[in-house]
């Protein structure tokens, strides 16, 4: 075998590994909003009641004294906008300046007079009026691309409102309108519900006036619409097209969620509803208020989930917890002295069940805020005191790859070659980045059903760092055991793969 290996190396430019190389991983960071600044205003005065809901298990006779207190402060929200109106062409192409040479002002004026007066685009939702002075809650999607909103009262006024600011990571946007003592809702501590909670949800569904629905909460830290930052509860309460933006309340009357989103095949209810919950929606439309724009914090590493393969290859318990791929050079991670291959168990003394958790964790905390993070290295926790700050330069978002390494059969048909100076060109790498470059999977294999692709650069088998192609064939030699923990740059950032050969041949 290390006869073969080595002709190969002087006979060909790559090498031929016969380990299955398997991908999993993900990145992380967190951003801001890069929305247009607006002028300081004065902080939003929020009530927030974090008591927990009381749990007596009695299922009363009338939720009529909640929805009495809830119901005044859930609006109807009507938007409307310009259409986009297109000319009526007498054939294809008409509107290219070349006829306008020889038909002049009488062609565009004949166009004009064909262009149909198309009517208003109006759309409708709900929102929940969270201060006296009229700051409201609704979802992004509800006033995205409006010209005008339009809020009712369950009073019978109206206001004009102003969009006060969008988050279309979340999906959260605050409005304002002109009034006094208005009636609001308190808000509820979210981290503090569980699953079998009671909920009512109040909005305006299908237009045909304010309802109440109830339900309990089925789930929570749900990621289910491809938001960059999610993780709503989720609720059996009927939920229905027109109830964006509504309420979802405890059994207190206390404000937990925003209803946002439903999964159903008929497009009408079917037990499957999602609320943002309220601690994510207050940070939101805190930031919105104050700065006119969100800003999220910055930790500066690439994170992936604990998969149970890795769980085995780093010794642990369970899959609790966040592993660090790798480190931005020169961000708060590295100053703090956080290193690749640490797992992260707890952020600002809250546990760490998974990337996406330390995603939303990160983004919560304000820039130059220090935080202490505690990390499993090398079998034994540190405690480390991180600074986070603001995502400088362009927008990058954090993303968790919750996607699994594949255990499976080992097959042999993955390509590495030496970085040089035209692989490093054609494949992208940057010049910091050493080790094995994947140039070839073999189609229909495990490797590449698992993801690995070309150019992607192995960076370490079990720990050791891989220097070129040669180092990596020696490095897969003689296991000591069927499974082989590698580290692979890819996307920009490096992740931990866990390849598990005890089912091969």
């Amino acid at each position: 075998m290390n006869a073969l290996l080595k002709t190969t190396i002087r006979r060909m430019p790559y090498l031929v590994l016969g380990a299955a190389l398997l991908v999993a991983g993900a990145s992380a960071a967190v951003s801001k909003d890069d929305s247009k600044s607006e002028a300081k205003v004065t902080p939003v005065k929020l009530v927030v009641d974090d008591k927990p809901v009381t749990r007596d298990v009695k299922l009363g006779t009338s939720f009529s004294p909640i929805v009495k207190k809830v119901a005044p402060s859930v609006v109807m929200v009507t938007t409307s906008a310009k259409p986009k109106q297109a000319a009526m062409q007498e054939f294809p192409g008409f509107d290219n300046p070349f006829f306008r040479r020889f038909f002049g002002e009488e062609f565009d004026q004949r166009q004009q007079r064909r262009r149909p007066n198309a009517p208003r685009q109006v759309g409708q939702g709900s929102g929940v009026i969270v201060t006296k002075d009229g700051y409201i809650l609704t979802n992004n999607h509800v006033v995205d691309g409006a010209d005008e909103v339009k809020v009712g009262l369950q009073d019978g006024r109206e206001f004009t409102g102003k969009v006060v600011g969008k988050d279309p990571k979340t999906d959260v946007a605050v409005l304002k309108i002109d009034g006094k003592d208005l009636p609001f809702i308190a808000m509820a501590d979210s981290d503090k519900i569980e699953v079998g909670d009671i909920v009512l949800a109040v909005g305006n569904p299908f237009g045909i006036g304010q309802t109440v629905t109830m339900g309990m909460i089925s789930a929570t830290g749900r990621a289910t619409l491809g938001l960059d930052y999610e993780d709503f509860i989720q609720t059996d309460a009927a939920i229905n097209p027109g109830n964006s933006g509504g309420a979802l309340v405890d059994a207190d009357g206390r404000l937990i969620g925003i209803n946002t989103a439903i999964l159903s095949r008929s497009g009408g209810n079917q037990g499957i509803g999602f609320a943002i919950p309220m601690n994510l929606a207050r940070d939101v439309m805190e930031s919105l208020v104050a700065d006119g724009k969100v800003t999220r914090g910055y930790l500066g590493v690439m994170i992936q989930d604990v998969t149970p393969s890795l769980a085995k290859e780093f010794n642990l318990k369970d899959q609790k917890g966040a592993l660090i791929g790798d480190v931005v050079p020169k961000g708060p991670a590295e100053k703090a002295g956080l290193k690749s291959g640490d797992i992260v168990l707890e952020f600002n003394g809250k546990a760490v069940t998974g990337s996406r958790q330390l995603k939303l964790q990160v983004a919560r905390v304000k820039p130059s805020e220090s935080v202490p993070v505690k990390v499993l290295r090398n079998g034994s926790t540190k405690t480390l005191e991180v600074t986070v700050r603001e995502l400088p330069g362009s927008e990058q978002v954090a993303k968790a790859d919750n996607s699994s390494s594949a255990d499976g059969e080992a097959l042999k048909g993955v390509a590495v070659g030496d970085l040089d100076a035209q692989t490093r060109r054609e494949m992208n790498v940057p010049a910091n980045v050493h080790g094995a470059v994947v140039l070839d999977v073999e189609e229909g294999s495990a490797a590449r059903e698992a993801g690995l692709k070309p150019g992607d650069v192995i960076l370490e088998i079990n720990r050791q760092p891989v220097k070129d192609a040669e180092d990596a064939v020696k490095l897969t030699e003689n296991p000591k055991d069927k499974t082989t923990l590698l580290r692979i740059w890819s996307n920009g950032g490096s992740r931990y793969v866990v390849v598990d050969e005890s089912s091969a041949g």
